[in-house]
């Protein structure tokens, strides 16, 4: 049961941004301090990812652990109200997000997904210099 009435809850939920999140910045000024040049939210690309390295022929998608469905994160508690609704939606966010790689890869991009809980984490420094890495198509 939701401790929220039901105008209450919508009014915190549509206060979520959909871009320029905390992790999304978090990202972004770390790749700018280290060289990278990029664009934001491509609408032209499938799924507008959130950053794009045209040079690198890559994308980075930087999800929120709750609305991409992040299994094994602590990060990620399915709302025990209204339950039908959510798994609904988060079985439709990620059958759309495996879609949008998959165009992506397609038309020849590199896909990395960086979760939300990996920047949030003590270990971010090393989360992020993977990334680098992966940009980069340097092995571990």
């Amino acid at each position: 049961m939701d401790n929220r009435s039901q105008e209450a809850r919508s009014r915190n939920m549509s206060r979520i941004p959909s871009k320029n999140t905390k992790p999304e910045e978090t990202v972004r000024k770390y790749l700018f301090a280290q060289g990278f040049r990029y664009r934001k939210n491509v609408s032209k690309l499938p799924g507008k990812p959130d950053i794009v390295l045209p040079k690198y022929k890559t994308v980075v998608f930087v999800n929120g652990c709750f609305w991409h469905a992040h299994k094994g994160c602590k990060w990620f508690v399915p709302p025990k109200s209204n339950s039908e609704f959510w798994q609904k939606k988060f079985a439709y966010n990620i059958e759309r997000d495996e879609r949008n790689y998959q165009q992506l890869e397609e038309l020849g991009w590199k896909v990395i997904i960086i979760w939300e809980c990996e920047i949030r984490h003590r270990d971010m420094q090393a989360a992020l210099q993977k990334l680098i890495s992966e940009i980069l198509g340097e092995k571990e």
